[in-house]
């Protein structure tokens, strides 16, 4: 039996990223995974999701060539092609997943992997079965597509966000269940290239989490795009006729919406499977394992990271806490902070965030500052043809930077800054007083920063 100081059951984002560290830090390390390396993130997830994005913002940018004195012709979207284009830049990201992994000699083993008792894990292969020994094991066995319990959910054409990025072919109608980001996110490309999108929301709102005076101001710009949003409402069953229908009720009563697919965006849950949680002991609540901020779990010796454990279930977080697990192994005195942490939403505009949001701060009764600053003022965005968005800067009582929201183009660049400020504890001075390249759309930040303790410059 092999036997590794530590071994990752799982080689998603964290499995992937925590085993590189781990490498690095001088221990031996292998890393188990059943399907390709990158888990969800690369495969079914992150990647292919931002590939897809890519083709409809060229095809948006395309059908606006007129507006900068371009003569381009009506662009048409070529679906296949842009599928095969998501699928080569996704086998691209994995094949160099697995060089990275190769150079820095952590062991790969490709098999389903079962823990089941302390300091080893089994892994099976189509006509074996190992042992691996470890004196470190960490569960990093990601997430699934949450299911819900719908009459019709299990009919052909209702799918996942994991079975959508197969599709080879566009529905004309496409019903999203769920208005949080992996709906909307697929509402916004499949929108862009020609499909009618209905969004059906059950809460009272889009983006439940994300600033409520931002998605007041996203949600009749998604509308104006073209996609059906409607809150509070639930969904009752879904029927094959001649086509989907999908029974919708809401406060004013029931409703048909005819659909081809029906894809199923109601987030996602941890995935154990192969993990004999209750034979080891292992301590969960709510399907996710528990952990302390070293990621350890209640079991010497064994830890567990990104969606498994619940929480905030990004690929950036995943990496952050497979790093911050490698490094407790190797004696380094570290815990993971959660407080500013970058979340994107991938639409048109683009929503990201970072910190507290103001209805947070609300609900606490915390006395705050908030200095907004409009992307129309900014020359950078007037050039881009992108006057449509945001930054909107939360402060607490002496100017330090707790929370931030910005609608708008390249807002998933822009709010790095940001998640600096809320890591560092800057100040709105701070960052007012950076000096900003001109003509950037950077400049909003420093204006909104200009209005926490004062009024931006550039505007009357």
């Amino acid at each position: 039996m092999e036997h590794y100081q530590v071994v990752f059951l799982g080689g998603g984002p964290g499995g992937y990223v925590g085993a590189l560290r781990a490498a690095q830090l001088g221990l031996s390390v292998a890393l188990i995974e059943a399907g390709e390396l990158g888990g969800t993130c690369l495969n079914r997830g992150c990647i292919p999701t931002k590939a897809l994005v890519r083709s409809a913002e060229v095809l948006r940018e395309t059908r606006r060539a007129e507006e900068f004195g371009i003569s381009a012709g009506e662009p048409v979207p070529d679906f296949p092609r842009i599928m095969a284009r998501k699928g080569q830049v996704v086998s691209t990201l994995v094949g160099g997943v697995g060089q990275l992994l190769k150079a820095a000699k952590v062991k790969v083993i490709k098999g389903f992997g079962e823990f089941k008792e302390p300091g080893k894990i089994q892994v099976k292969h189509a006509d074996s079965v190992e042992e691996i020994g470890a004196d470190n094991i960490i569960l990093a066995t990601g997430s699934v597509p949450a299911r819900i319990p719908i009459p019709g959910a299990d009919l052909p054409g209702v799918v996942t966000s994991d079975e959508i990025l197969a599709e080879t072919s566009l529905p004309e109608r496409l019903v999203i269940i769920g208005g949080g980001v992996i709906g909307l996110e697929f509402a916004a490309i499949y929108q862009t290239l020609g499909v009618k999108v209905t969004v059906v929301e059950m809460l009272p709102g889009i983006l439940p989490n994300v600033d409520e005076e931002i998605v007041r101001r996203l949600t009749p710009l998604l509308k104006r795009s073209g996609i059906d949003i409607f809150t509070k409402t639930s969904v009752r069953e879904i029927r094959q006729e001649e086509c989907l229908v999908v029974k919708v009720e809401d406060e004013k009563g029931a409703k048909e919406i005819q659909a081809d697919k029906v894809l199923v965006a109601a987030g996602r849950k941890p995935n154990l499977q192969g993990i004999d949680v209750a034979g080891l002991g292992l301590k969960t609540e709510r399907g996710a394992i528990v952990v302390n901020g070293q990621m350890q779990t209640n079991l010497p010796g064994v830890y567990g990271i990104g969606d498994a454990v619940g929480g905030i279930m990004l690929a950036h977080v995943a990496s952050a806490e497979g790093i911050t697990a490698v490094e407790h192994i190797a004696g380094h005195k570290v815990e993971m902070n959660y407080s500013a942490v970058p979340s994107v939403i991938f639409t048109h505009p683009e929503v990201a965030t970072v910190g507290v949001t103001e209805q947070e701060l609300k609900l606490k009764s915390i006395t705050y500052k908030v200095s907004k600053f409009p992307y129309s003022a900014n020359g950078k965005a007037l050039a881009l043809g992108e006057s449509v968005g945001t930054v909107k800067l939360l402060a607490d009582e002496q100017g330090v930077i707790v929370g931030a929201t910005i609608m708008g183009a390249q807002a998933s660049t822009l709010i790095h800054e940001l998640a600096v400020a809320v890591e560092k504890k800057l100040t709105g001075e701070d960052l007012a007083r950076t000096i900003h390249a001109h003509p950037t759309l950077s400049e909003t930040i420093m204006e909104a920063a200009h209005g926490i303790n004062g009024k931006p410059l550039h505007l009357a």
